[in-house]
């Protein structure tokens, strides 16, 4: 798996937020530190192309989680200043630079596997080497299981960038130990070079994915349609809210934010218009706890065009 569907809408708050995201990229480094440490010693002893592959990419993985691991920090910091919509977009910048990684990664792979196959070379030492990455597997598959159930409840990009990485390691993992044991107890020298570009294509299919929902944060792509369809039911409860229209949204690391035109009763006071919409944030705020929510009051039939560049009638 390379590119992974984006998480559910949040239903934490930014501290608890924080306090998960912040235990997983901790947990990420310590893993990365481990396997680097691992991968570093196999391929000192055998020399497989395969086990370089596979420690270039963790190596890249380690600096990836090491961003990831600030990144996530930073980006729950309340709004202040100079950054009114808060700083949750330094996430999608973090996955920006795991993608860059991941490529530089793959070109080094690639780049080793050909060299591989063109003079191959036989593989010593294949059992601690194929030990290695056996462990490598298992640290990372418990790693992705970790990521995943923090995914279910947060919507950090900084996050899913770093399971996508570790999430395709797991396969090239698997590809280096079978290259590493075709070679090494087969005697094919060449499926070492051949795991090494398998791994290599693996990666760039990564970052891709990686790259895309990063571009979707910063280009402040809409929420799933799943999700608008929620906040328009949970608007409309009210009856005295009877519509609402130029609903946009958007993520910015865990925070989302909501804004809106409704329509109510002309007929309503000041005073009970202000509490209409009151009722209805409060009723967004309990499936978004992290949302910054901003709601215009329209008189129902009354209202006339404005919004500036922005006026234009949107589908809801």
């Amino acid at each position: 798996m390379t590119s992974l569907d984006p998480p559910p809408a949040a239903t934490l708050t930014p501290a608890q937020t924080a306090a998960l995201t912040r235990k997983i990229t901790l947990l990420s480094v310590a893993v990365a530190l481990t396997l680097v440490g691992l991968k570093t010693a196999a391929w000192l002893a055998s020399g497989s192309v395969a086990v370089l592959a596979s420690l270039a990419d963790s190596g890249l993985d380690l600096i990836a989680s090491l961003i990831t691991f600030f990144a996530v920090r930073y980006a729950v910091a309340p709004p202040d200043a100079e950054h009114r919509f808060g700083h949750g977009k330094a996430e999608a910048f973090a996955s920006l630079m795991q993608a860059g990684l991941v490529f530089a990664s793959a070109a080094l792979v690639g780049r080793e596997a050909i060299a591989s196959l063109l003079d191959p070379q036989p593989i010593a030492h294949g059992g601690w080497a194929m030990a290695v990455m056996a462990a490598s597997i298992a640290l990372t598959g418990l790693l992705v299981t970790a990521q995943t159930r923090v995914l279910k409840q947060t919507q950090s990009v900084a996050v899913s960038g770093d399971r996508a990485h570790y999430f395709s390691d797991l396969a090239s993992n698997l590809a280096a130990l079978l290259g590493v044991a075709g070679a090494a107890l087969l005697g094919f020298n060449s499926l070492d070079g051949v795991a090494g570009l398998i791994v290599a294509a693996l990666l760039v299919w990564a970052a891709i994915g990686v790259f895309r929902e990063a571009a979707h944060q910063l280009m402040d792509h809409e929420l799933p349609e799943e999700q608008r369809a929620l906040i328009v039911r949970l608007m409309t409860q009210d009856p005295r809210l009877t519509d609402i229209h130029q609903l946009r949204t958007r993520a910015s690391g865990p925070y989302v934010h909501i804004q809106m035109h409704a329509d109510l009763d002309p007929d309503l006071t000041l005073d009970a218009a202000h509490q209409v919409i009151v009722e209805a944030e409060n009723r967004l705020l309990k499936r978004f706890p992290a949302a910054d929510i901003l709601i215009h009051a329209d008189p129902r039939g009354r209202a006339e065009p404005h919004g500036g560049a922005f006026a234009e009638p949107a589908a809801t």
